[in-house]
């Protein structure tokens, strides 16, 4: 089975791509969702996705069968809490992910009643329409420390060649004061410099910089709280060689950008 890459993906503003957009504030990273089935070698056996929107004690990973939608998104047309993304689940894949952390000395389970929220649902709705590929949510450790999450993505990289993609999916600039302001786009930029050049050095290098990304040029301005950052760090820990920037742009005046591991 060839090996799947993996991705760090932004997942917009709530429902933003199920929704009128005249200004086209997120035409482009809709057309990068929609084209990563095109950047995959082979189609996935199944889709892992680390969401900056469930934060457990030790990690957690969707266990159902069939996982509901959790509209954890508030304030939006009411059309955008009737959507439906039927992706089944996988509990052999959470079963499989939590034993290879547990080996890696972590605390790990599946939870059979956890949804998926909108860090997963929304992207991959845009990305895979048909919900024909099982999907599985993997939560964020409450610790929020950037070499835990590290270590807990080389312990699941062997799922890599299991067929299996594994997605950071968060935010690179997640300030909510700041979208919509021209004050932040400097600042944005200077993170996104700084965190193109940390994702795309050897493994050993990215490691250290990522540990100290707070201390970067605009790096706590970008994120005050760290939940939509730390799946970058988890993706990232599944790859040796350096990583690529695949998609950026202005959106909401701050800089916005995804990274592929191969």
């Amino acid at each position: 089975m060839t090996r799947q890459p993996s991705f760090f993906i932004p997942h917009g503003g709530g429902p933003c791509f199920f929704m009128p957009d005249p200004q086209g504030n997120w035409t482009s990273m809709a057309e990068f969702l929609r084209g990563l089935p095109e950047r995959l070698p082979e189609p996935p056996k199944a889709i892992l996705v680390v969401s900056g929107h469930w934060e457990t004690e030790g990690f957690a990973f969707t266990g159902a069968d069939r996982p509901d939608l959790l509209f954890d998104y508030y304030g939006f047309p009411q059309h955008t809490y009737e959507l439906r993304f039927d992706a089944p689940g996988s509990p052999a894949l959470a079963a499989r992910a939590s034993q290879l952390l547990r080996e890696a000395g972590f605390a790990a389970a599946p939870d059979p009643q956890r949804g998926y929220d909108h860090g997963v649902f929304i992207p991959l709705k845009v990305a895979w329409p048909d919900a024909d590929v099982p999907v599985v949510e993997m939560s964020l450790d409450r610790s929020l420390d950037p070499n835990l999450h590290r270590a807990a993505g080389q312990a699941l990289a062997p799922l890599r060649d299991e067929g299996v993609l594994i997605l950071g999916s968060g935010m690179s600039f997640h300030n909510m004061r700041g979208y919509g302001n021209p004050a932040s786009t400097e600042l944005s930029l200077a993170f996104d410099v700084w965190l193109t050049e940390a994702a795309q050095a050897d493994a050993e290098t990215r490691a250290e910089a990522l540990a100290h990304w707070a201390e970067a040029p605009g790096g706590r301005f970008s994120h005050p709280r760290e939940e939509h950052l730390l799946p970058l760090m988890v993706v990232a820990g599944t790859a040796q060689g350096a990583g690529e920037k695949v998609y950026s742009d202005l959106v909401l005046k701050t800089a916005i950008s995804a990274f592929r591991f191969d």
